[in-house]
């Protein structure tokens, strides 16, 4: 099978993945970024974020002469036939996605092209930007192209996975021609394939993020009930589970949705919609109860501790969740500002996520080396991120080591009868 010679525009999450396992099925990449220290630094395998096992593909592809970094553009499109799209899309103020990045690499494409070429557009965009962006390459460009929509379902944590065992592949395209060579390109992944139109493939995307989200928030409102009426939560989602026609993924009471995903889409959906004259009304649902259960767990950690100001917090835990160092709409960060806002003093460990935690939160907030640290002296403990490390712990240590031994566990970490058992004033989420 021929391998192809393949640009990616964006060395973000998205790019440096798909880049990396692209150039590691065989095809030649060429990432592409106007960030000249992260090319450098892209060059040396020095990645920009925490993803298990990405580091050590991006060292064996560059190796093998597989993988290449640059801020030029026009060498690598006069080159590649497929040329993927995945820079940012963040939200703006009134929760529209800001498609500004991805315009500007439009542009950039067509004044660069020299023959046909496939465009695929992997950013999550809304419905309707791949059409635009046909309409932007044609102002630039009049030679022949196609344009693809070919969203991502990559996961922090384990995108290297989800890349290399898809559980599906979706192709939205206007030609056949353009979704062959898609189709070729993905041919080694052995994924069920889904041929759309433009538009469709661009509403999986936020569809399945804001069907995932709205789980969160179902689950959240009935560990809310749960506590009220004596249920345990983690029995009512388990029982749920076990329905095929709901499963049991995304049924995990906590602290709510958070990441770089969630937030994001599920607002530009809401907004595309009104957008397009409809009142998305159960997803204005979704953002409220997630905003809330943020407000509720501040709310029982104040009561825990008869008041916040001058109580001294650790907080374990920074990152939106385990297995990333992203702290982007993270529930830790949220819930740190508003224990501040408090008067609550913070000590926080976050093995991978401190330094981008260092960049967002009040100066105040001490950092610690170890969990034991972040508990000494502490009033309480707030449990914000599932890392494993913190379920291995040694809890009488711990208690040792707070003033009180107060723990509000915004992850179910540990079971209710055990932590009672040890004497801890354990709060937890719906049990």
């Amino acid at each position: 099978m021929k391998n192809e010679k393949i640009t990616i525009i964006g060395t973000g999450y998205v790019g440096l993945v798909t880049g990396t396992c692209l150039a590691e099925l065989g095809n030649e990449v060429f990432c592409i970024d106007i960030d000249s220290v992260r090319i450098e630094n892209l060059k040396e395998g020095i990645i920009p974020f925490y993803e298990p096992n990405l580091e050590e593909l991006v060292k064996r592809n560059i190796k093998e002469k597989r993988l290449f970094f640059s801020i030029d553009l026009a060498p690598a499109i006069s080159q590649s036939e497929i040329i993927f799209i995945t820079v940012g899309t963040p939200a703006k103020e009134n929760g529209e996605a800001d498609l500004s990045y991805v315009e500007k690499a439009a542009q950039s494409i067509a004044k660069n092209l020299r023959d046909y070429a496939v465009i695929v557009v992997k950013s999550t965009v809304p419905p309707k930007t791949a059409k635009k962006i046909e309409g932007l390459i044609k102002k630039y460009y009049q030679g022949s192209f196609d344009i693809v929509s070919n969203p991502e379902f990559l996961r922090e944590g384990s995108a290297i996975s989800d890349f290399m065992k898809p559980n599906r592949i979706v192709i939205g395209r206007e030609s056949k021609k353009a979704e062959e060579a898609i189709r070729k390109l993905y041919e080694p992944l052995n994924s069920p394939i889904l041929v759309t139109n433009l538009e469709s493939a661009e509403m999986i995307k936020y569809a399945s993020n804001a069907f995932l989200a709205t789980k969160i928030s179902f689950i959240n409102e009935i560990a809310n009930i749960c506590e009220r009426i004596g249920a345990d939560v983690e029995e009512i989602a388990k029982g749920m589970g076990f329905d095929p026609r709901i499963g049991d993924k995304f049924l995990k009471a906590g602290l709510g949705y958070g990441g770089s995903c969630f937030p994001k889409d599920v607002r530009a959906l809401r907004q595309s919609a009104g957008a397009n004259g409809y009142n998305f009304c159960l997803l204005k649902s979704v953002i409220e109860v997630n905003s809330n259960q943020r407000k509720f767990i501040v709310e029982k950690t104040e009561k825990l501790l008869n008041g916040l100001e001058n109580k001294l917090i650790g907080i374990w835990g920074l990152a939106f969740k385990a297995n990333t160092d992203d702290v982007r709409e993270s529930a830790a960060i949220e819930i740190i500002k508003s224990l501040r806002k408090k008067g609550a003093k913070i000590k926080a460990y976050d093995s991978m996520a401190e330094e981008n935690a260092k960049k967002i939160l009040p100066k105040e907030v001490i950092f610690c080396q170890n969990p034991y640290e972040a508990v000494q002296e502490s009033d309480g403990l707030f449990i914000a991120t599932e890392w494993d490390e913190f379920k291995k712990v040694d809890l009488l240590r711990v208690k040792n080591l707070l003033k009180s031994p107060n723990i509000i566990d915004g992850r179910n970490i540990y079971s209710p009868n055990e932590m009672k058992k040890l004497g801890f004033n354990y709060i937890c989420v719906g049990r």
